[in-house]
């Protein structure tokens, strides 16, 4: 089995490349929605976040640990090892199914492990203008964004560490091209 691993930093249009790959029969694993199952009341790490932080509210947590470094890397240490392990199961059994092709969609791909599972990088980039509007709309605050994007790697760094690069600000049918041209590239070998 071929494996993808997709990120780019937030608002940069990942969750658009993962649905345009899921159209193409490709097996799509998002590292966040694992993560949001890790934190669910009643498991393990939940606890464990109650007893650091004294809330499992998403909002409030976000508050806490986008402005505090140490926070951050506190609730990173609970959860992403619980993440890994999940994620990596979760793609044993696809690999035992027989599929051909998975994705894994994390916005920390290149600081985990996973990254070590992954046949080809793609990263997706846009404008900041364009992550700024998008993220806008989903409620964030401007600085809320910078507070996010100060914990994520800048720009240049995920392009040079990537196999394919795709353009987010691109309007969906140019996105979904660049989709299917990466996709005959692993298709063909080209990792």
């Amino acid at each position: 089995m071929k494996v993808i691993g997709l990120t780019g930093n937030i608002g940069c249009g990942k969750s658009t490349v993962a649905a345009l790959l899921r159209e193409r029969e490709v097996a799509t694993i998002d590292a966040d929605e694992v993560a949001r199952e890790v934190r669910r009341p009643g498991s393990p790490e939940s606890a464990r976040i109650l007893d650091r932080f004294g809330t499992l509210d998403p909002r409030q947590l976000a508050r806490l640990v986008f402005e505090d470094a140490a926070a951050l890397a506190d609730l990173e240490a609970i959860v992403h090892p619980r993440v890994r392990d999940l994620v990596a199961a979760h793609l044993a059994e696809l690999d035992q199914e027989g599929v051909m092709v998975a994705a894994v969609e994390a916005i920390k791909l290149l600081e985990s492990p996973l990254r070590e599972r992954c046949d080809q990088v793609w990263v997706v980039v846009c404008r900041p203008e364009d992550a700024l509007r998008r993220l806008s709309e989903r409620g964030l605050s401007e600085s809320d964004v910078r507070d996010r994007l100060a914990n994520q790697m800048g720009a240049a760094e995920l392009i040079q560490a990537a196999d394919v690069v795709i353009d987010g600000s691109a309007d969906i049918g140019e996105t979904a091209r660049q989709v299917e041209v990466a996709l005959a590239g692993l298709a063909g070998g080209g990792a």
